[in-house]
């Protein structure tokens, strides 16, 4: 089902994009999207590029930085990065300020946020420069709103459910079950705990993540979201759903307050967790920080068997400033992330399976990009439809949801209280 080597040298594509920008009349002058100036090949350029992630995806994106510089020397990358939270933060400082970085990774959870007012450069104006025709249109449709393409999907992901099989050896544990139920996903974690008299949790509270409720939701034919931008669920569906993980925060998890210590590492990748759900494309990641020898990916618990709760979610995308002083310059640095050969040599299936099939012929499936696509496949038959666009906010939604979870861990607020402030916020934010 999925390809194994690269069919072509890695840098052909980015070569050829060279190629031909410095073939019309022998100058380094090329023709541009209608309205724009003539750009120049060979000008010195600077552009800002930042991303969110661990030092893992740091060292990779420094990899693809050198490799594009010795393609376009002319074209200088500052590239920084920072953990998930602290980088939506600073992206709404930057908006209001009008600050945005020339490129930069995006989400498709923000889509409407940033495109509705303005914020991200239509690619239709710089699509001499992106090769948009190697996305399948379903994942090419992600990074589109009203019929404008905003961003590209450097992947896809589907949650999963990362094992540590370094611990279940040391500690004469049983696997998990994948796709098992949630009630039966939580027994498991309370013997892991209770065998090891708490020297590793079983996992963390798997109700923290506002993707378990949607699985959850999912598996009802329901989502998060409709599609006139209201919220999909209930205060009594939230509810039942958190004190759902009264047994997780009570015990069978880590505490909250030890995940405080370490933050922002996660507690499986300091491996004081056995398990840990998340996208699929974490493998890489976790490898790193736990420095665990060997992860197991298994189905994540489900509400009810048989549902097509997964989907193939393309969130981890490539946008451009509207305000940038460079577009195609941006542009081509945009698309040598998502495109080329050497993007999917050098980051595999690290940030999600590669969606573009350029990148795809240049990733090697081999070791835990092998076994990404494995899981992939393995799901294959779960995997329902794409949700609705998400909404303006749904961003910040997804992170209160998330605060709320570690408020819960810590005994700061009562389900009840949770439920009426995600309300709240979300009365704020969807109006």
């Amino acid at each position: 089902m999925f390809r194994t080597k690269r069919a072509f040298p890695a840098l052909m594509m980015a070569a050829a994009a060279t190629l031909s920008l410095a073939a019309c009349g022998g100058d380094a002058a090329t023709s541009t999207p209608e309205g724009s100036e003539t750009f120049n090949a060979d000008e010195k350029v600077t552009l800002n590029f930042t991303w969110w992630g661990n030092d893992d995806r740091a060292e990779r994106y420094n990899t693809l930085i050198e490799a594009f510089n010795e393609e376009h020397p002319n074209i200088t990358i500052n590239g920084t990065f920072t953990d998930f939270p602290a980088y939506w933060e600073k992206r709404q400082t930057e908006a209001a300020g009008g600050g945005l970085p020339d490129v930069w990774q995006f989400s498709d959870s923000y889509l409407r946020q940033y495109a509705e007012p303005g914020y991200l450069l239509d690619l239709g104006t710089v699509a001499d420069y992106v090769d948009m025709d190697t996305f399948e249109d379903g994942l090419k449709g992600t990074g589109q709103l009203d019929g404008v393409q905003y961003s590209l999907p450097t992947g896809y992901s589907t949650w999963a459910n990362f094992v540590n099989e370094d611990l279940i050896a040391e500690h004469g544990l049983e696997m998990p079950e994948g796709g098992t139920t949630f009630a039966e996903f939580g027994e498991w974690m309370s013997g892991v705990t209770e065998k090891t008299g708490g020297a590793v949790y079983g996992g963390t509270d798997i109700t923290q993540r506002i993707q378990t409720f949607e699985l959850a939701l999912r598996a009802d034919g329901k989502n998060l979201y409709t599609d006139d931008g209201e919220l999909g669920f209930t205060k009594e569906e939230l509810k039942a759903f958190w004190e759902s993980g009264a047994a997780m925060r009570d015990g069978a998890g880590i505490p909250q307050n030890k995940l405080e210590e370490i933050a922002p590492k996660s507690g499986f990748g300091a491996g004081m967790t056995v398990s840990e759900t998340s996208w699929s494309n974490f493998l890489g990641g976790y490898l790193a920080d736990s420095g665990a020898q060997s992860i197991a990916m298994v189905a994540p618990p489900t509400a009810k068997e048989g549902a097509k709760d997964l989907y193939r979610q393309a969130g981890l995308q490539m946008a451009i400033s509207a305000d940038t002083e460079h577009p195609e310059a941006a542009a081509l640095f945009l698309d040598y992330v998502v495109n080329s050969e050497k993007a999917g040599e050098i980051f595999g299936t690290t940030l999600g399976f590669p969606a573009s099939s350029s990148k795809l012929d240049g990733a090697v499936l081999e070791g835990p990009d092998k076994q990404v696509a494995d899981f992939l496949d393995s799901v294959a038959d779960r995997i329902g439809d794409a949700p609705p666009v998400p909404v303006v906010g749904y961003g910040a939604l997804e992170q209160k949801f998330w605060d709320l979870g570690k408020a819960l861990g810590l005994g700061a607020v009562t389900v009840d209280e949770a439920v009426e402030q995600f309300f709240a916020e979300a009365d704020v934010i969807l109006g």
